[in-house]
């Protein structure tokens, strides 16, 4: 153990603790900007530093480590000084134009800059704002950069697509997309992890609010919505909402209040997904001798931008399924379009998903199988609809709940845990146990699929046959899976992948608040364990559509309006193959 003295307080840590770490065990909080445990590690802003007696220079207390008789003072003048002119410097080579900024208001660089008692700058400042394809689902804005790199580590060593790099160097370092490519022209997956992770906002989803407006605002367009699982988890955090009171049921009155016409849950289709991932897998294991495995899931678009751009050798073993979102506009735009006796051209089908591939998937030109232009028009994110809340003056606090529409509305608790890392795995399992032996399991049968580990292993029997799974989020531990199975280190029969680490919960369209993706997905899971109906093959919805529509899963219908080829569209290949 180490002893030292942090702000006249005696403190004991562990050898190798680092000072802020340290310093934080005593309740001391340290101020970090470039700062994310274990990822970014190298006190590049300066904001953290400390001053330590017996030293002449200030050290950053993100990256050294204590020593034994250490005395530090986390806040002296010297080091309130210098912090200060740090931030000065940072903030002359940033667009302060707080009032347009997406992040306003949830800005770690203008929380420090408030802390530290900034109202005016001594420094002229310079800012340069480069180009960027405002078409593309990902907006980078190099005004407001500050060069902390979190970005580039995030997307090395988390999601290991290495879409930005360093450029430049001295006072003209910039972060630029890698190779001297366009980002269009790049491998990103659309993830989204660098924009959670960016402390300020250079670094935004497409905003495609003002296209909704405008279709609410539209006397010929009938506008269906529908809200994706891990919305529900996460829509109330920016809004200032305690987790019981951010129900799915008042955003349903604040969609309502907004004027859509019809709002309805993507649970329902993801039933409806389980229902052919399902179906489709039990098919390929009675004929195990004749298939390739395994089948991968299908239903996260930044994990198949990753599979087709890093391994498009291996998309054939894919399930054709489409994602929920994609079901969901094609039963819009045909089932739903027939109930209303309308032109599916009549309906405007919006998507909230947590999610900015989404953004990209409803624009595929082949995933579109109705006989409208687009099963999808337009997905917003769930930070999109907060701003749309917050843009018609809602209190959401003071709304009464309400109910999802008919028929569309219907979901399972299995359809909700589709938001979480191993949902997907565990919902098809339940279903695909029901399939085989005309018996429900267990609800909870397959619990061990769940948690916020990277890589999770299971096997289970179902009617005498073994079937091995496994379950990965976040693209770095997706690769290690994927060349595990590649070097016969391991064999699988069914893997759930999520491009984001803990699944649809810590999207890249999520609210931007580090930490919270535990806590979103163990709501998911009350969510299922209090729902009335588990299964989803059990919903009522899932079964009239098949009666009424679709005939039965894997049904020619349900193959041309459920499912997808990923080989027929393209996607820049991983420079690796270069």
């Amino acid at each position: 153990m180490v002893r030292l003295t942090i702000d006249g307080i005696a403190v004991e840590v562990q050898e190798g603790t680092k000072i802020l770490d340290a310093a934080a065990q005593a309740g001391i909080k340290i101020p970090t900007l470039c700062f994310l445990k274990d990822i970014n590690e190298i006190g590049a802003c300066r904001v953290c530093v400390v001053e330590v007696e017996g030293c002449d220079q200030l050290v950053a207390a993100c990256n050294n480590v204590v020593e034994e008789g250490m005395v530090i003072h986390t806040n002296s003048p010297k080091v309130r000084e210098t912090r200060r002119v740090n931030v000065e410097l940072i903030l002359s080579q940033h667009d302060c134009r707080c009032a347009t900024c997406v992040r306003s208001g949830n800005c770690e660089l203008q929380t420090i800059s408030n802390d530290l008692g900034i109202i005016d700058l001594p420094y002229n400042q310079k800012f340069k704002k480069k180009p960027w394809n405002k078409d593309f689902p990902l907006i980078r804005d190099s005004s407001k950069c500050i060069k902390c790199m979190r970005c580039v580590q995030v997307c090395e060593n988390v999601q290991n697509t290495r879409i930005w790099e360093v450029g430049n160097t001295g006072s003209r370092t910039d972060v630029v997309v890698s190779l001297n490519r366009k980002i269009e022209e790049s491998d990103c997956a659309l993830c989204g992890q660098c924009i959670t992770h960016c402390p300020v906002g250079a670094l935004r989803e497409r905003d495609d609010v003002d296209k909704v407006f405008d279709a609410l605002a539209d006397p010929e367009k009938i506008t269906v919505v529908q809200v994706a699982p891990a919305v529900r988890a996460a829509w109330g955090e920016s809004l200032g909402l305690e987790r019981e009171a951010a129900t799915v049921k008042r955003l349903v009155a604040a969609l309502r209040k907004m004027g859509f016409n019809y709002i309805f849950d993507t649970t329902f289709s993801a039933d409806l997904t389980i229902m052919e991932e399902g179906s489709e897998f039990v098919e390929k294991l009675k004929n195990k001798e004749n298939n390739k495995f395994p089948m991968f899931t299908s239903c996260c678009p930044g994990w198949v931008r990753y599979m087709k751009s890093h391994y498009p050798d291996m998309v054939e073993l894919l399930s054709t399924s489409k994602s929920p979102q994609q079901m969901f506009g094609a039963i819009t735009k045909s089932y739903y379009a027939e109930l209303l006796d309308v032109s599916p051209d009549k309906i405007y089908s919006i998507s909230i998903m947590p999610c900015i591939a989404k953004k990209h998937e409803c624009d595929i030109p082949t995933i579109n199988d109705t006989e409208a232009d687009k099963d999808v028009d337009v997905v917003i994110t769930t930070r999109e609809v907060d701003r749309m809340i917050r843009a018609e003056h809602i209190d959401v606090a003071n709304l009464e709940e309400e109910e999802f529409d008919m028929p569309l509305g219907v979901g399972t608790g299995a359809g909700v845990i589709f938001g979480a890392t191993g949902g997907v795995m565990e919902a098809a399992l339940r279903s695909a146990y029901y399939l085989v032996t005309g018996e429900n399991p267990d609800p909870d049968a397959f619990k061990e699929v769940r948690g916020m580990d990277g890589w999770k292993e299971s096997q289970i029997e179902i009617n005498g046959t073994v079937v091995k799974t496994a379950v990965t989020s976040g693209l770095k531990n997706t690769d290690k899976l994927i060349q595990a199975i590649r070097n016969g280190e391991v064999e699988y029969d069914f893997v759930e992948v999520m491009a984001c680490p803990g699944g649809c919960s810590g999207g890249g369209g999520q609210p931007i608040h580090l930490g919270q993706t535990s806590n979103r997905v163990d709501n998911l899971y009350k969510l299922d364990k209090e729902a009335n109906l588990r299964f989803s093959h059990e919903n009522p919805s899932i079964v009239k559509v098949y009666e009424d529509y679709l005939g039965a899963p894997m049904s020619e219908k349900a193959h041309k309006l459920l499912h997808t080829d990923h080989e027929s569209w393209d996607m820049p290949l991983s420079p690796k193959f270069d």
